[in-house]
């Protein structure tokens, strides 16, 4: 009898793990042929890449785009799953056999949890070496930086010095980690804090000691601007302060992000993009546990009964409503509007009380 739970509980689990993995690889592979039909477009206005080169670049890109969707893949596996236990009526027998909703949603809630922690150990470290190959291969293919480089829809802003006094950068993207920018404005001051001139350039790469800004127009006080094929900006950063200046947070693996959050504090940069985005790596097993609660809660009524598909959608918009939530606070945070743990766990805690409730009401009166 002892070996019945175990027996039951692995068939639970393989249950849970086959929804979410298959709803994970449909969402993939509608992804990857989006992408393909977008890379084969660009390739034919911009560049001669060959069908093999574009196929192994729409892969590059794949793990940061899917990373994102394992929450929701895992609502909907986790609908899916319970669906089909109650379809069968192997729910129903549960019950009956003297199993709570508790006992046969542990086994589920023992996957997402093992998912999520999977994810941010070793599937985000994956991804961000995976996007920095992408931003690479997608410059050689199209001669041009990849539209996944933005980091925001103003640029990235940067406080520098060098020897020859402060400059205010600007950059509307940045590949490579933060050494490589796209669309520069530089705003650049004298030793005495006055205004000195102003540079827009088409691109600009960090060096040893000062920023290579290629195409360049300067503008100085009374005079006309000029063009420069080559200009160059003195600067004290480094290749490791630049990568925490400007490179992207989803370029960035679990595993660096605190180190570069406290390197960047103490060099006096901002570090809500890279909090923000470590706190949700932190909270991504909690989010996935709270999806199968939240599956749970519109998953469990009889076939027979009827109302299946109202409550499904049900399901399906309160999922949409939670990522919708969790993204106006996620914005909040990133503007500094409230603490970056605040942003994060709220929505994931608001949405585990809730299902919790919910369950609780439904199962126990």
């Amino acid at each position: 009898m002892r070996l019945m739970p175990s027996i039951i509980g692995r068939y639970i689990a393989k249950a849970f793990l086959i929804g979410i993995m298959s709803t994970f690889v449909i969402c993939a592979l509608l992804i990857f042929m989006i992408d393909m039909i977008e890379l084969l477009r660009l390739s034919g206005k911009y560049g001669t890449g060959s069908l093999l080169t574009l196929v192994q670049l729409a892969l590059l890109r794949l793990p940061t785009y899917t990373e994102f969707l394992l929450t929701f893949t895992v609502l909907v596996g986790s609908i899916g799953a319970l669906m089909h236990l109650s379809r069968r009526s192997e729910l129903t027998v549960m019950r009956a056999s003297g199993m709570s909703v508790w006992q046969f949603l542990r086994p589920g809630m023992a996957v997402a949890l093992i998912l999520g922690v999977l994810s941010v150990t070793v599937y985000n470290p994956m991804a961000a070496a995976s996007r920095t190959k992408a931003e690479q291969e997608y410059a050689k293919a199209f001669d041009r930086d990849s539209n996944i480089l933005q980091t925001s829809a103003s640029g990235s802003w940067l406080r520098q010095s060098g020897v020859d006094g402060q400059s205010l950068l600007n950059a509307s993207a940045a590949a490579e980690r933060g050494l490589s920018l796209t669309s520069v404005m530089a705003i650049v001051f004298d030793q005495n804090g006055i205004f000195k001139e102003r540079i827009d350039a088409k691109s600009a790469r960090l060096m040893d000691g000062y920023w290579k800004l290629q195409d360049a127009w300067v503008s100085r006080p009374a005079e006309e601007p000029q063009q420069y094929g080559t200009y160059l900006l003195s600067t004290y950063l480094t290749p490791e302060r630049a990568s925490e200046a400007l490179g992207s947070a989803y370029a960035t693996s679990f595993w660096e992000l605190p180190g570069l959050i406290e390197d960047a504090e103490k060099a006096s940069l901002s570090t809500e993009t890279f909090r923000i985005q470590y706190a949700l790596l932190v909270a991504r097993p909690l989010l996935c546990l709270a999806m199968v609660l939240l599956a749970a809660t519109v998953s469990l009524k009889s076939f027979r009964s009827g109302g299946i598909q109202t409550m499904v959608v049900t399901g399906m918009i309160g999922g949409f409503g939670f990522f919708l939530l969790a993204e106006i606070s996620r914005q909040l945070g990133l503007a500094g509007l409230a603490p970056a743990w605040a942003a994060v766990w709220l929505p994931v805690s608001l949405t585990m009380f809730v299902s919790l409730t919910v369950l609780m009401h439904q199962e126990d009166g």
